[in-house]
């Protein structure tokens, strides 16, 4: 009986080992995964913040394009510059009374 005893006593000391490797296993494999998750999230936000800051340059460039387009225009036909931005102003007006 001692040794069925001792025998119980050491199986269960080798499972609660066995569980503790396990544990351990799967504690490295989530810190693994977290770091490659985070990793990967840094690269996605990285890049998209790139993209951003592209398009942004590109939106800028456009607009001074055409505010230098504007001023060649107005430069150039003053006149009809100036009955166009009028038309604008009384189309706007008849609008903003019409609310």
């Amino acid at each position: 009986m001692a040794k069925s005893s001792n025998e119980s006593t050491q199986g269960a000391a080798d499972a609660l080992n066995d569980i503790r490797s396990s544990a351990k296993q799967v504690k490295e494999n989530l810190a693994d995964l977290g770091s490659q998750v985070r990793e990967t999230a840094t690269e996605q936000f990285d890049q998209l913040r790139g993209q951003a800051h592209d398009y942004y340059d590109q939106g800028r460039q456009r607009a001074l394009e055409m505010e230098q387009s504007l001023e060649a225009y107005v430069q150039e036909k003053p006149i009809q510059a100036l009955l166009f931005a009028a038309g604008i102003g009384v189309v706007l007006g008849w609008m903003w009374k019409r609310r």
